[in-house]
C-alpha cells in the first residue's frame, strides 16, 4: 500500500477510525467510542481506502469484514498508535506535574535554607517529579542554564548575559568569617574594617563571585582586597581559617554552610555589602511549567 504524502489528507483520525472499528467489533459502537455519528465514521475510512487505494472492508458481507491489507496495516501502525497514547499519557501526566523532572542548580550556601526547603515544599505536592540537583559555583550554573543543561539555579551570580534572566530572592550580608577562639571573637564593641589585619586576610582567586564583589566595593581599603595567600574555592579557604591560618571575608551563608563550631561569623559595623542571591533562569528559551512550579515554591521560602 503506497500512500503519496502530497496528495492525501490521511492523518490520524483516519488511523483510530480503523483501529476503533476494529476493536469495537462494529462500525455502530465504533462511532458512540469516537464521538461521531456512523456515516461520518463511514466516509472517514472511504477517504483512507481512497488514499490507500486499496479496499479496507469487503461490503459483500454483513456486516463488512476488514480485508487482508487492512489487517495488515492494523498490525503495522498499533505500535505507532500505542507509542502515541503512552506520550500522550505522559504528556497529560506531565501538565498535572504527576511525572517529568526538573534538572536544578545551586550554589552550596544556598542549599540548606533556600534550595533544601523549596524541594520540601514542592516534593509536597508533586514528589512523583525526579528533581537532580547539581551545586557548584554560580558561574558554572549560570553557563549550564544558558546551554540547557539545568532547568534554573539559586546562586550568588552578578554577572550579566543576554542568555539569562536574575531575578533576586535574598541579600547574604559578607562579615569576617574566623576561628571561634580567635581574638576578634572576645571584641566588647561592633566589628569594624580597622581592627582587620590585612597580613592575616586569606583571599579567594579573582575569578570567584565574592572576589569580584569584594573587589567593586570602592568603601573596602585597598588593603583589605588583595594578599599573598589566596585559594580556589570557599570550602578550602574555611578549612584554612578553621585551623588558625587566617581569616576571610566570606557570606554568611557560606560560612554558616555546615554549621561548624569551629567557625564564628562577625558582622563588620562599616562594611555594608550584600551578596545577592539569585534566580537564574533561561531569558530566550520557555520554561516548563515544573520549572515555574518550583520557583512559585522557592519564592514563598525567600518570602517566609
Amino acid at each position: 500500500m503506497k500512500i503519496n504524502s502530497q496528495n492525501t489528507n490521511l492523518n490520524l483520525r483516519h488511523l483510530r477510525a480503523l483501529h476503533a472499528i476494529r476493536q469495537e467489533g462494529s462500525f455502530a459502537r465504533a462511532a458512540n467510542r469516537l464521538g461521531v455519528v456512523p456515516s461520518a465514521l463511514s466516509e472517514t475510512i472511504r477517504q483512507l481506502e481512497d488514499s490507500a487505494g486499496v479496499a479496507l472492508f469487503d461490503r459483500r458481507m454483513r456486516p463488512p469484514q476488514m480485508t487482508p491489507a487492512a489487517l495488515a496495516f492494523l498490525e503495522e501502525t498499533r505500535p505507532l498508535i500505542d507509542a502515541l497514547d503512552r506520550a500522550l499519557d505522559r504528556l497529560e501526566d506531565s501538565a498535572n506535574l504527576e511525572r517529568g523532572r526538573l534538572m536544578l542548580g545551586a550554589s552550596p550556601s544556598t542549599i540548606a535554607d533556600l534550595v533544601a526547603p523549596a524541594i520540601l515544599r514542592f516534593r509536597r505536592d508533586h514528589a512523583r517529579i525526579q528533581i537532580t540537583l547539581h551545586d557548584g559555583p554560580a558561574d558554572e550554573l549560570a553557563r549550564q542554564v544558558a546551554d540547557g543543561d539545568l532547568d534554573l539555579a539559586i546562586a550568588g551570580y552578578s554577572g550579566t548575559s543576554p542568555l539569562l534572566d536574575r531575578q533576586e530572592i535574598a541579600l547574604d550580608p559578607i562579615g569576617l568569617a574566623v576561628a571561634r577562639d580567635h581574638p576578634l571573637t572576645r571584641l566588647d564593641r561592633p566589628l569594624r574594617l580597622a581592627d582587620i589585619d590585612p597580613d592575616s586576610l586569606i583571599h579567594l582567586e579573582e575569578t570567584t563571585g565574592t572576589a569580584r564583589l569584594l573587589a567593586q566595593h570602592a568603601a573596602l581599603p585597598a588593603a583589605l582586597r588583595q594578599g599573598t595567600l589566596r585559594v580556589q574555592s570557599t570550602f578550602g579557604q574555611l578549612c584554612l581559617i578553621r585551623a588558625g591560618v587566617g581569616i576571610g571575608l566570606l557570606p554568611r551563608k557560606a560560612v554558616t554552610l555546615f554549621d561548624d563550631p569551629r567557625l564564628a561569623f562577625l558582622p563588620v559595623a562599616d562594611l555594608h555589602l550584600n551578596r545577592s542571591l539569585s534566580l537564574i533562569t533561561p531569558a530566550r528559551r520557555a520554561m516548563s511549567h515544573i520549572a515555574m512550579r518550583f520557583i512559585a515554591c522557592s519564592r514563598l521560602v525567600a518570602e517566609s
